[in-house]
């Protein structure tokens, strides 16, 4: 793991998603690049019983599996930001990586990937535009109706980005201001990193949907390097499969 320089990583928290191998790596890459899939005793359990056991080098196939406990949300979705939105602390060696929402196969291969959304652009962040809205409060209002966090929580995050300043806009930098970020392709930069970090800060300090905090972290630091690619190139890198089960909420116990 330390001589990774490229990580595509995933996580399934609560027995929701299956492992789905990834698919249309070359060989060279295959040497290059570390497959890591973060998973909780639930997780395991559930795959155990469709046949996915892990072996005694800790793999399943091409993915690294990595256990872990303790996790410090009883929300899981804010547990799955953690690899998300912070994979350079957790791979601090590494120089690039790519996260794939677990509901979702990647099916490209990954120095190739990099080649197209980061250097050909000199990029050093890539992912999707929104495939449905284009304005962060327009989400906000489906997010609520789709009953994805309720209307009071929703209100307060977006009280307080109207009070920061941020317009209902529908274009930032000629694209939409808004983003799907079930693939997410990164350097880890410092610029890049702090920009991760803000992100993760305020999934933590409001709602735990990321695709409303973005745009506010984006129109707040307004780093230079982000590629919001078209909806269709998203749809390329992997095949969607969606959630299997609903995930099992994390009980902590009493102290």
């Amino acid at each position: 793991m330390r001589s990774c320089t490229v990580v595509v990583a995933t996580c399934a928290f609560g027995g929701g998603d299956d492992l789905h191998q990834p698919i249309g790596m070359t060989e060279k890459s295959t040497e290059k690049v570390c497959y890591v899939a973060f998973w909780d005793e639930v997780t395991r359990a559930a795959q155990e019983e469709e046949g996915n056991k892990i072996g005694e080098n800790l793999m399943i196939g091409l993915w690294r599996i990595i256990l872990v406990d303790n996790l410090p949300f009883s929300d899981q979705r804010l547990n799955g930001k953690i690899p998300k939105l912070i994979s350079h602390r957790l791979f601090p060696m590494a120089r690039y990586s790519i996260w794939v929402d677990s509901k979702s196969q990647f099916r490209r291969d990954p120095l190739g990937v990099l080649e197209a959304l980061l250097w050909r652009s000199n990029s050093s962040l890539a992912l999707s535009e929104h495939g449905a809205r284009s304005s962060l409060y327009d989400e906000a209002k489906a997010i609520v109706k789709k009953h994805k966090a309720t209307p009071e929580e929703v209100k307060v995050q977006l009280d307080q980005y109207r009070q920061d300043g941020i317009p209902d806009e529908k274009r930032f930098n000629g694209k939409k201001a808004l983003a799907e970020a079930s693939v997410i392709v990164r350097d880890h930069s410092l610029l890049t990193n702090l920009f991760m970090c803000l992100w993760f800060n305020e999934v933590v300090r409001f709602t735990s949907r990321d695709q409303l905090s973005f745009p506010y972290v984006l129109m707040r630091l307004r780093p230079p390097g982000i590629h919001l690619f078209p909806v269709c190139a998203r749809k390329d890198l992997v095949n969607s499969f969606g959630h299997r089960r609903k995930v099992k909420p994390l009980v902590k116990e009493a102290r």
